[in-house]
C-alpha cells in the first residue's frame, strides 16, 4: 500500500466515532517500516489545540478498511 493510498482514508476513533484528522506525514524505523502516522489535528476557530499533531503508533490501529483507519485509542 501506498502512503497517498493511506493520506485519502479518514482515520476513526473507534472508542468515540469521532474522524481524528488527515494523514500529514508517517515515522518510518531503519528497517523501513511504518512506526507511526502523524495527524494534522482539526484547526478549527474554537479548537483548543490548533497547533497540535497526533501520534498514531502503527500497533494503535485496529483495521484498515477500504475508506476508513480505525484506531483503538480515543483522540
Amino acid at each position: 500500500m501506498r502512503l497517498s493510498e493511506l493520506q485519502s482514508k479518514k482515520i476513526i476513533s473507534m472508542t468515540n466515532g469521532k474522524n481524528v484528522g488527515s494523514i500529514i506525514d508517517v515515522n518510518i524505523n531503519k528497517n523501513g517500516q511504518i512506526e507511526s502516522l502523524i495527524i494534522e489535528s482539526s484547526k478549527g476557530i474554537f479548537s483548543l489545540n490548533k497547533d497540535i499533531d497526533v501520534k498514531i503508533y502503527w500497533n494503535e490501529i485496529e483495521k484498515i478498511g477500504e475508506d476508513v483507519i480505525l484506531v483503538k485509542k480515543e483522540y
